[in-house]
This record gives C-alpha cells, sequence and structure tokens, in this order.
C-alpha cells in the first residue's frame, strides 16, 4: 500500500506541474528526484502538454505506462504550494498519501481571483507599459488599457465557450487586427492626441510569447532538444502571426482613410496629457506593474512572496535600464544583464530563505520582455510601405529570440555562479 501511494504521488505530482506553469525544463529533473528519494522505480518521458510515466514492478519484473496529459498557464501561489508539498514530502514531512490529498485538492480548487478582477489587473498592466516602454502620454494609456482588458476578456471567456473563436484567438489574428485597426484610427485624428505604436504595442504586448521563447531557449540549452525546438518554433510563427495581424489592421484602415500621419510628434508647448510621463514616475510605475503582473499570473495578493516578486522584478528593471543607457541598441546584452541580477537575488533566496526560485522570479522576467522589446524599436513602427510592415514581423521574431537568448545566459550564469559553493541540493532545483 506504500508504494502504491508513493506511485500515485508521483503522478499526481507530474499533473501538478504540468497545469500550473513549473519550468518545463525542471520538470524530468524534478520527477526523477522524487522517484528516487521515494524509491518508485519510475523513468519520465517530458512531451510538450505530456509526460510520460513508465512505472517498473520489482516483483514481476514488469512496467506500467502512464500518459499524464495536462494544459495550463502561470498559476504562481498554487506552483509555490505545489513545491512546498513537493518538499514535505521528500524530507519526510508529510506522507506520500497526505501529499497526493493536497495536490488533488489543489488541481480541482478554482482560480484565486474572478474573471472581472482578472480583466482589470490586465488594463493597469497595459496602461503602465504603455507609458514606461513605449513613449505613450495619458490619453494614450487608456485605450492600450482597453485593449488589453478586452483581450484577457476574450482569452478567458469567450475562448473557453466557443470553441470555433479559440481556434482564431490562439493565432491572434483577430485580436492583433482589431487593435491594430483601432490604433491607427485615433492616430489619424488631427491634433495628434493618439499615438500609434504606443497603443498598439501595448495592447497587445499581454500575449507576447516571451515566456514560451524563454523556457524553449532554457530547454535547448539543457539539451531537451524534442520539447525546445517545438516549443520555440511554436513561438516564432505565433509572433510572425501577431505582426502581421497588426499589419493588416493598419493596412484596413488606410483602405477607409489614407490621410494618416506619420510618427508620434509630441511637442513641449502641447498640454501636459499629451506629453511622455516624466522620468521620475518610474519609482511608482515599476512597483504597480511588478504587482499587477504578480497578480495576472495568479500570485495571492495576502502572502509575502509578493513583495518578494515585486522587489525582485524592480531590481531587475533598474539594472535593465542602467545596461540600456550604457549600450543603447544591445538588446542581448541589456536583457541577459537585468536577468543575471533577477537570477542571482532568486537563487539566493531560494538557497538562505529556502523559498521557490521560480516563483520568485517569474515577474522580472516576464518583465524584462517587453522592456527589451521596447528598447529594440517596439513592436510596430510609423508606417510607411506594406513590404516594410510586413518585414517588421519577422523583424519583431528576431528581437523575441535576441531577448530570450539574453535571459537565459543571464539566468544561467547567475545559477553556476550562486550554487558554485556550498553543499549540494538534496532535491531537483526549482527555477529557471
Amino acid at each position: 500500500a506504500d508504494v502504491t501511494n508513493r506511485r500515485k504521488f508521483i503522478l499526481k505530482l507530474a499533473k501538478a506541474l504540468l497545469s500550473f506553469g513549473a519550468p518545463s525544463h525542471r520538470i524530468e529533473s524534478q520527477l526523477k528526484a522524487a522517484s528516487d528519494i521515494l524509491d518508485t522505480q519510475a523513468e519520465f518521458v517530458h512531451l510538450p502538454n505530456m509526460i510520460i510515466v513508465s512505472i517498473r514492478n520489482g516483483d514481476t519484473r514488469s512496467s506500467r505506462t502512464h500518459f499524464v496529459r495536462a494544459t495550463g498557464r502561470i498559476a504562481l501561489s498554487s506552483l509555490h504550494k505545489v513545491h512546498m508539498i513537493y518538499r514535505d514530502v521528500l524530507h519526510d514531512n508529510m506522507g506520500a498519501e497526505a501529499g497526493t490529498e493536497a495536490l488533488r485538492k489543489l488541481l480541482q480548487s478554482p482560480p484565486i481571483y474572478p474573471l472581472l478582477v482578472r480583466c482589470a489587473v490586465a488594463f493597469v498592466c497595459a496602461a503602465i507599459i504603455c507609458v514606461l516602454s513605449f513613449g505613450g502620454s495619458v490619453v494614450d494609456l487608456w485605450i492600450s488599457g482597453a485593449c488589453a482588458c478586452c483581450l484577457q476578456y476574450l482569452g478567458l471567456n469567450a475562448a473557453n465557450k466557443s470553441s470555433m473563436y479559440a481556434n482564431v484567438y490562439e493565432d491572434r489574428i483577430s485580436v492583433s487586427i482589431i487593435v491594430a485597426f483601432v490604433a491607427r484610427g485615433l492616430s489619424s485624428i488631427p491634433g495628434h492626441l493618439f499615438c500609434y505604436s504606443a497603443i498598439s504595442s501595448a495592447g497587445v504586448v499581454l500575449i507576447l510569447p516571451g515566456f514560451t521563447v524563454l523556457t524553449s531557449a532554457l530547454e535547448l540549452m539543457s539539451r531537451n532538444i524534442f520539447c525546445g525546438s517545438v516549443r520555440i518554433v511554436y513561438a516564432i510563427i505565433y509572433t510572425l502571426f501577431l505582426g502581421f495581424g497588426l499589419t493588416i489592421g493598419s493596412d484596413l484602415y488606410l483602405v477607409v482613410d489614407r490621410l494618416i500621419f506619420q510618427g508620434c510628434p509630441r511637442d513641449a508647448s502641447e498640454p501636459w496629457f499629451k506629453q511622455p510621463l516624466p522620468w521620475w514616475a518610474m519609482f511608482f510605475l515599476v512597483p504597480i506593474y511588478s504587482t499587477c503582473s504578480s497578480l495576472s499570473n495568479l500570485q495571492a495578493w495576502n502572502q509575502w512572496q509578493l513583495l518578494v516578486m515585486v522587489t525582485f522584478s524592480c531590481c531587475a528593471y533598474a539594472a535593465n535600464r542602467a545596461t540600456s543607457m550604457a549600450l543603447p541598441g544591445r538588446i542581448d546584452l541589456i536583457s541577459a544583464t537585468g536577468a543575471f541580477v533577477l537570477g542571482t537575488l532568486g537563487n539566493l533566496y531560494s538557497r538562505l530563505v529556502r523559498g521557490t526560485a521560480f516563483t520568485s522570479m517569474v515577474t522580472g522576467v516576464l518583465f524584462l520582455v517587453p522592456s527589451g522589446i521596447a528598447q529594440g524599436g517596439g513592436l510596430t513602427q510609423t508606417y510607411h510601405s506594406s513590404a516594410e510592415q510586413y518585414s517588421g514581423g519577422f523583424s519583431l521574431a528576431l528581437r523575441m529570440i535576441s531577448v530570450a537568448a539574453g535571459v537565459t545566459i543571464g539566468l544561467f550564469v547567475s545559477q553556476v555562479i550562486v550554487y558554485l559553493f556550498g553543499s549540494r541540493k538534496n532535491v531537483a532545483h526549482f527555477a529557471f
């Protein structure tokens, strides 16, 4: 019975790691460490959205194969609880049967925030990133926030209810077309009240596949060739669809009105609400964005881990900003510096305080993606020609890869430095 309970715990742990967005390049090592300590004689093969578990029976010299399949997104609070259960079971502070029951309840629990709250958080995130990274004004942030709010609603509600729309939403074509069409129309209003580049970039920034590109790069560096290559090809095609959707939306408006304004002129004599925010505003906006980004990834607001995430994210942004001033245009080095600072803090937090390194770093990593994209010129540029607009989709994909490569190098170097000295961990490392 005890062996059966340990095997059930391994299977439930595999499902929980997939469901709550655990670092994919660490899943096999996590499960292997648990299997060795619990003596379940199991082998694991990780595929995208699936884990194949082969459990050997020592008495009959046979094996049973289980296919654990789950799709999910990052849920920081739930992932932290999974790690605590995992650690307690492997250190004999909790039995395997109790751990299995705790994981089962966690998997069956609903999201900690309702749909309305998650849409409001998306509004705030897009509004802040509009003025923080893409040079938007006070009037631009309301439009980009509204676009992101509608995008979040469609992703969480409409796409789940309609399988037909879910396929379209997965390509992000329809949403990016609408966002670009609205942004182009507003930017064509006389008086230069709205900026097309700021609104369209910030309106779709929350659906950028930055995390997917990052995990694929980490998997490739971890020699998980199959999962890494599949994910990075998907992310590149996804980014191309997103860039083409923005181009199509802009071109559709040009059919209606060809009199457009190029660029976003901001004269110093214009009113304050048409000007970019002053530099000191980032001291308020960066912590607010980091908090809302953590909440959008289902981090509980009343846990002290939220403060850790926000602090690490602000430190990473400060390093990112300082490097961008010293090395303008080098988005790979800029991203690597921010990731190195973030990885060092996260791994020290895990080693010294016994916290969860991965969940403490997710917010900062997701912040590095739009910051790096903005350093490379943003998602969309001012309109010149249709050919240049379509080539912008390819350049956006290349910028995504450059940012992910820089973040990957920074995270790996920080991990090597932190864990170069001291005793070896008894369980698998739970971080990027």
